[in-house]
């Protein structure tokens, strides 16, 4: 059975989904820590009922990001995990982590990578540019991640039709929903193998 950490700075719904296939037996691994940004990401109260071991690191602004990497490292050290996984986490990988997990840290993404990623395009800003872009489709991206934004090897991709009377909230929550199954689908191929990274 695989061991997971995840990294995250909010609700925590794409974490919520990975936790719940795990606890259904459809994933077979188990989430170990979950680390958040955000002291009060609702998502650590989440795990807290689940019984995972939470870390929180304030919000990274004024603290040395070098010891805040040093730590996150040690916590998925310790918890010997054997992927990692961003779910909405807001701030950029350190690089002591990226090293150590190089090549098992996944994101998702909620557009159709390579188009509206980078620096910048989180959350509604992503959607806007779909939507300010004409776009057709849009869609959710699970990618390795690397040591820019969203430029990391893409193993997955879901779409949708973007209607002509979508806002930026009503494709997010479309986007949403199949998120939480692409992710989830593709850590399940690749704990089995079937995706190579």
């Amino acid at each position: 059975m695989k061991k997971l950490g995840i990294l995250v700075s909010g609700k925590g719904s794409n974490m919520t989904a990975i936790i719940n296939a795990c606890e259904e037996g459809y994933l077979p691994a188990k989430v170990e820590v979950v680390i958040s940004s955000n002291p009060k990401a609702g998502a650590l109260e989440i795990a807290k009922e689940k019984n995972i071991k939470t870390v929180h690191y304030g919000t990274f602004q004024n603290e040395n990001l070098e010891e805040i990497d040093l730590s996150v490292c040690k916590v998925l050290c310790d918890s010997k995990v054997d992927f990692v996984l961003l779910a909405g986490f807001m701030k950029k990988v350190g690089r002591t982590v990226l090293t150590k997990f190089k090549g098992r840290i996944l994101n998702v993404h909620p557009s159709l990578l390579p188009k509206h990623g980078g620096k910048g395009f989180y959350g509604l800003n992503v959607h806007r540019a779909v939507i300010d872009a004409g776009d057709q489709k849009s869609g959710a991206t699970i990618h390795l991640v690397s040591e820019e934004y969203d430029e990391g090897t893409i193993l997955a991709q879901k779409s949708v039709i973007v209607d002509p009377k979508d806002t930026p909230e009503l494709l997010a929550a479309k986007i949403l929903k199949i998120e939480h199954v692409l992710y989830v689908e593709t850590v399940k191929e690749i704990i089995e193998a079937n995706i190579k990274i």
